[in-house]
Formats: C-alpha cells, structure tokens, sequence
C-alpha cells in the first residue's frame, strides 16, 4: 500500500502539467454538463411550449352532445372526452389509495418528480431505452390535461417538459387539489374521462359507491387502457386488478383478509343502456351525419339530439341474430367448417380487430314503413372487432330479394298474377362468351306456372325469362325508382339478383310494399336541440311513389304466399300467423343468405355471410338459416305491440275463379285442384273461359266434379335445340359493370329518383280477352357458365 502510495507521488512529481490538465478538463465537463442541464431545465419551456398551470384553475371539460332513443331513453354520448367532474371529499379513501399505490407509491413524499424512480430508469435506459417510464401522478397531470400542448413521443425532452410542469404544479397547489385534479382527468378508456365518468361507464354506479375490487378495476387502467378493458377483456382485467390489490396489501393499505375477499370478488359490469354499448353502428351512422351538419359543435355544444331508435326493438334484434349466428356455426343445420366467433375471440392476437373477420357476419335493419324511422340497426357481430357497418357500407349480391322488383315491374306493365311464365331449360350465350344456363335451386323445371308461384317458389329459370321478356333496362329502372343507387349491369342475370346492393337500401325498398306503393327513405334523426331547448335541426322524411296502392297490392298479397307456402314456409309453421309478406334470398353457392319481411308497420331484413365471401355451409338458404331470426324478432316485437292490421284491399281489385293451368276463368271441365281464386286490378282481369280442359280440347269429355290431375305442361319431347343467341344491349351511362364483392368503405348516399319507365324497350300490355301466344321450346343442355365475366355468378332461389 505505502508503495502504491510513493510511486502515485512520483508520477505526480514526474507529470505535474499532465495532472493539471486532467483536473481542469474533467472540471470543465461537469461545469458544462451541469451548465447545459441547467440551461435545458431553464429554457425547455420557452416560446410556450409548456403549458401554463393557471389554466388549471379554470379548466373546464367540453360538453358532450347526447343521443336518445324514440321513446326519450338515454343512448349514448358524443364526444372528445366523456368527463364528470367530482370533488376529492366526494372519492372515497379506498379509489385514491388504489391510484396511489399503482401509479406513484412517493406521491406525498417527492416534490413533483420522483429522484428514485428516474435515476433507476436512467441507469436502464441503455439496455430498455426511455421506454421505462417514471412518470409522477403530478407529470401525467401535466400532460393529460393539456395533451395539445406536450408532445406524445417516447422521448427524454418530453419528461423534462413534464418535469418542469409538475415542479411549477407543485409549487402552487397542495397534494389533494393535485390528486383531485389528476383523478377528473386521468384516461380510463372506452371513452371515459375522470373516475365518475369510468365508473358511470363500466359499474353503472357512481364512484361514491364503489367497493375494493371495483377500485382495484379502475387503478389498473391507466397502465393500458385498451388492454384491459373490463368490457372487452374481462380475464384480462381481474388479473390485472388482483395485482393492484395485492401492491394494495404489500404497502399495508388493505388487510390480508380484504385483499383475498376483493380478489375473490366477480365482476360485475353494468348493462349495455348504462355503460353506453347500445346499438354501437346505429350510434357511429348518427355521428357520421351529425358531424357533416355540425362539426365541432357536435363535440364541444352538448347538444340534445333525439333519434328514431327503438331500444326494446334493438334488443330484441341483437338476442335473436346471435342466437341465430351460434346455432348455424354449432352445427344444428349441418356442418359448419369455419372459425367460430368464440373461436376467434380466444385465439385473437392484439386488442384490436383487424376489421374483416374470418367468421360469420350478420346485419339486421328494421325501420318503420310509413316514414322511413330506423328502429334497429345492427352492422355486425362485434363493433370493437371491426367497425364496418355491414347494413350500410357492405355491398351484397341480394339473390332472390331483388326479384320483387322484377315482379313489380311485370304488375306495373300489365302482367297479372296468374300470367304464365315458362319454367324450362333455358341457354344463354353472349357472342364470344361461354353458354349460360340458369338453374332453379331444385334443378327441376315445373313449366309454364303463374307468375304468383313463381315468386312464391322462387323460380330462377321462369323469372330469368321474365326479366328478358319486359327488357334489363326496364328492370334497372325499377330498381332506380325502388332506392337501388348501385350499379347494375344490363345482363340477363341481374334478374335473379347478381347485381351488389347495400343492404340498407335493399331492405328500405321494400317499404313500397309495406307502404302501398310509397318507399320511404332511411333516417335516424328526429331533431336536434341545444342546451337551450331550440331546434337546430329537424329532418323532414322523404317518401316517394314508386307504384299504383292497386299494384302494390297485388305484390304484396302474392308476397303474403312466400311466407305461408313458399320458400319461407317455416315462418309461417314456427307460429307467426300475423299479416305480413317477405322474400328470401341465397346467392351463388350459399354466400350469402337473407330474409326482408314486412308488415303494415315494420320492415325487418336480416343478413348472414361472411366478409371474404365463401360458402356459409352446404344447402345454404335464406329461408332455413336468415329466416328464423327474423321470425323470433318479429314474434318479441309484436308480445308487446299490437298486431298489425291487414293491407286494406282497393275497391278496384276484383276477383275472378280461374283455372292455374291456363290463366283464364274456370269452366265445369276444369279439375277442381287447377282452380282457384285469383285477385285483378280492374280491367285486367281474363274474360275468356280456359279452353284447355273443354270438350272441344279433349272431344267426348263431360263436365264432372272431380278429375284426375293434369300436368301444367309435360316436358317437350327429345332432341337438343342450339342455345339462344343474346345481344347485349350497350352499358347505358352511368351503369357500369358491378365492381368486386368484397367490403366497399364507404356510406351510400340515397337518392330519390322520380318514377320512370323505359320507353324504347317496354313490352307490349298483353290482350287480356286471350290467351298470350304459345312459347316456343327452349328445352337445351345445361351448363355451369356465366355470359359475361363482367357479370356476377348468379344466385340460388331460396
């Protein structure tokens, strides 16, 4: 040691202006190290890039704007910042003790900054970088009340602006002004400011009342908001609030034996009417509007705005759709091979959706017919899962939805219900294009049939050629008159619903069914007022006439036969007898599937698929698989509402006893199993008897009152005919090919077009007085090729 000591001296002695320079250099690099840090502390806040804590004093939050339902119950806010604020004496000892202990255990020992915390994160900043915070309650009162003001990076120039904040906070108000003002401000997710507001939000009950665990639930927030949300991961939030607990007990705030019963304790979160879940898509499509006509005012103003929003409806639409999604994927309709959604919930990576789901999708709309008010309105399965509201942004192929449109357009130019279609083969071929052979969902072919049984069966074939006998174009410009803003291409296959529509304007177009020849158009708000009480706005309903109450009518009585005999035959046997109408709808290889049915009160549609399109399951149908929630919905709706009365019937509908078979009146040789009673718009009506079962058609028959069944008309006999050759009218403007399915993020503007028919292709109005001239044999080979690629497959009837 002595000789350590000697030879230190002697170097010493040796290189004295060596040592010297050492001494003053390192001298001179703590004094400007020391120099900078001060200068750095002195200057990081000038020009205002911190900001004043006098406007502490004064904050005040924005107001939220409100939304409620039909009925004046509460919905939802609108808002940057959802935020009551509360008095420290009002929040019980227990919830600022469980924010103390989580996020800053020195709280009432450090002077803004916590020298501990730092000089640790300092020293581990090499390895972890500055991502290990040591942020005080007092910083992150800083920067979570003037967020605008400091910048959000990851950076050691944020944490000095904190610090300097906090230093200045410290200075002028004591430790519980800081922990109240902290406490109102502090982000606790789901849109919730301030432990009042979170509690409202989460427990349906005010902060005042919460208990350990409910305290322990809120504290553990602040670390990350979004993952652990109680409503959205709520394994992942006990877990978290046990450790808040237990850091509770290891810091001698709580006993032993409170820290085990609050750790036991289940959550128990408030319902969706109180924590503001309700109707999240309906929701989101009313801000989207109110923000184009108010702007910020929408989230600053705290306006008063009342909506059409039926919030029993809206329950009962969401417990009948689930149920219905669960079954079809459980298997109880037949092997479901994709990813469920509890699946995908227990095997998803990440807090967020990726926005197209890999399991099945559903949308339901309802809306009132007589106005236009939507009463339910559900996008999806999972709002937080993915936003995209599939009743008003998705585009859908509608299947054999769409065809009350092509029947519609056949009413309106004089065809009846009992005019008869050809039902058999049918070959199509576009010059330089394969064959197409449009096929009827049982692959049979029922011949010439009335134009109700063919709606009510949902005939492809038949209505195919009906589309092409009254023209595509005629047929687009039904749908234009009907609300369809979409494109449609003028293909023989749009007849049978190949054509992408949104779902909202789909299910709004049958409100001219409902509504006896008058659509109306979707809305949502009733008006809007200030906090004054005055009207800002107050939309006025558009409503449109679209057909004759005589031609809507018709539609709707041979509507009446898809529920009570056709293709959703199960509505009808599950038990709901009331007055009411509908169409199903099942697209190419079970894509899609949907049922819109309607009384003289409420339309409802219903929508099952998935967002990349596949098939659902093998033998997919609207009627087996849409249908039934719709019926459960209707069924909860009407315990509670009266029943809905009957379409009255116009003085001009006239009824006539007919023979099926041949369209025409009835004679004593027609089998009485062909005769029925059959409704006309005056003037229309047959005025010949059927001369297909007289004795001049089969020579020594005698009238009797029973007859062995006749075939309508039996198949043609042998031989292969070459197809039929189809030009295809030019792409009118403005109609261009349908794009790709697949989800199109955007809202549609609905029009409301004037009523218009074509006038270069309308069909001639058959002579009445005689039977229509006999159809050719179109009896050809079957393929499984489109016209055009340009054109969408074609859908399955049902």
């Amino acid at each position: 040691m002595a000789a350590d000591t000697n030879n230190k001296l002697r170097f010493h002695k040796r290189h004295p202006t060596f040592v010297r320079v050492v001494l003053l250099a390192v001298t001179f690099l703590v004094a400007l190290g020391a120099g900078a840090i001060y200068s750095t502390w002195a200057l990081i806040c000038r020009g205002n890039q911190c900001p004043s804590i006098e406007s502490l004093a004064e904050y005040t939050p924005h107001q939220t704007s409100k939304l409620y339902a039909v009925d004046g119950r509460f919905i939802a806010e609108l808002g940057l910042e959802r935020r009551t604020l509360v008095k420290i004496d009002e929040i019980p000892k227990i919830v600022q003790d469980a924010f103390v202990n989580t996020e800053d255990k020195r709280f009432y020992q450090h002077a803004g900054i916590d020298w501990h915390r730092a000089v640790a994160v300092v020293l581990r900043s090499p390895l972890h970088g500055y991502s290990q915070g040591f942020s005080t309650i007092t910083m992150q009162l800083a920067r979570n009340v003037f967020p605008e003001k400091i910048s959000r990076e990851k950076s050691i120039i944020r944490k000095v602006k904190e610090a300097k904040v906090a230093r200045e906070i410290e200075a002028k108000y004591d430790k519980k002004k800081i922990l109240e003002l902290y406490l109102n401000q502090i982000d606790l997710g789901h849109g919730a400011y301030g432990v009042e507001t979170a509690s409202q939000r989460y427990f349906g009950k005010s902060v005042r009342d919460l208990n350990l665990a409910e305290a322990a639930t809120l504290a553990a927030l602040p670390k990350a908001p979004a993952r652990y949300n109680p409503v959205r991961f709520p394994e992942r939030a006990i877990q978290r609030r046990n450790t808040v607990i237990e850091l509770m007990r290891q810091n001698g705030r709580i006993s032993d034996a409170d820290a085990s019963r609050a750790k036991a304790y289940p959550l128990q979160l408030a319902n969706k009417s109180i924590s503001g879940e309700t109707a999240p898509y309906f929701v989101e499509w009313v801000r989207q509007q109110l923000d184009a006509q108010f702007g910020k005012q929408l989230y600053e103003q705290g306006l008063k705005v009342f909506t059409t929003l039926d919030l029993d409806m809206q329950s009962a639409a969401e417990r009948g759709l689930e149920r219905q999604a669960r079954a079809i994927e459980s298997g109880r309709f037949g092997p479901y091979s994709h990813e469920t959604y509890e699946h995908y919930l227990a095997h998803r990576e990440g807090d967020e959706g990726s926005g197209t789901s890999p399991y099945l999708q559903s949308a339901f709309l309802a809306l009132d017919p007589r106005n236009g008010a939507v009463r339910v309105m559900i996008g999806g399965r999972d709002f937080d899962d993915s936003k995209f509201n599939r009743s008003v942004q998705a585009q859908r192929q509608p299947g054999s939805t769409f065809k009350p449109i092509v029947y519609s357009a056949a009413i309106q130019n004089g065809r009846s219900p009992s005019y008869l279609v050809n039902d058999s083969p049918l070959v199509l071929q576009v010059p330089g294009q394969p064959e197409w052979a449009p096929q009827n969902y049982d692959l049979k072919f029922l011949g010439e049939i009335p134009l109700r049984q063919s709606l009510y069966l949902s005939r492809n074939v038949s209505t195919v050629r009906l589309g092409m006998e009254l023209g595509e174009q005629t047929v687009i410009n039904e749908a234009r008159n009907f609300g369809i803003t979409t494109p449609i291409p003028p293909y023989p296959s749009i007849h049978i619903g190949a054509a992408e529509v949104y779902p909202i304007e789909l299910i709004s177009a049958y409100s001219a069914f409902a509504n006896l020849g008058v659509r109306a158009t979707p809305n949502a708000i009733v008006r809007v007022e200030n906090q004054k009480g005055e009207i800002l706005w107050q939309p006025t309903p558009t409503r449109t006439q679209v057909m004759s109450p005589e031609e809507a009518w018709i539609m709707v009585d041979m509507m009446k036969d898809v529920i009570r005999r056709g293709s959703a035959a199960g509505v009808y046997a599950s038990g709901f007898h009331l007055p009411a109408g509908g169409k199903t709808g099942t697209t190419n290889d079970g894509t899609n599937v949907w049922f819109v049915g309607y009384t003289t009160d409420l339309i409802a549609g219903v929508w099952y698929g998935l967002d990349r399109p596949s098939k659902i399951k093998d033998n997919a149908q609207g009627g087996v698989l849409a249908a039934p929630a719709w019926t459960a919905f209707m069924t909860e709706v009407y315990r509670r509402m009266p029943a809905p009365p009957d379409w009255p019937k116009p003085l001009s509908i006239v009824t006539r006893e007919i023979d099926v078979s041949s369209g025409l009146l009835q004679t004593p040789y027609c089998p009485r199993d062909l005769v029925t009673s059959e409704f006309y718009i005056s003037g229309t009506e047959p005025t010949r008897d059927c001369d297909k079962h007289g004795p001049y058609a089969n020579p020594g028959l005698t009238p009797v009152d029973t007859l062995s069944t006749i075939p309508i008309t039996p198949p043609p006999p042998g031989g292969v005919r070459a197809p039929i050759t189809v030009t295809p009218p030019p792409v009118q403007p403005g109609y261009e090919p349908v794009p790709s399915r697949g989800q199109q993020q955007r809202i549609p503007t609905v029009f409301d077009t004037t009523r218009r028919r074509d006038t270069t292709r309308r069909p001639t109005v058959f002579d009445t007085t005689r039977r229509p001239p006999p159809r050719r044999d179109t009896t050809r080979p079957r393929t499984d090729t489109i016209p055009s690629p340009a054109r969408p497959p074609d859908p399955i009837p049902r």
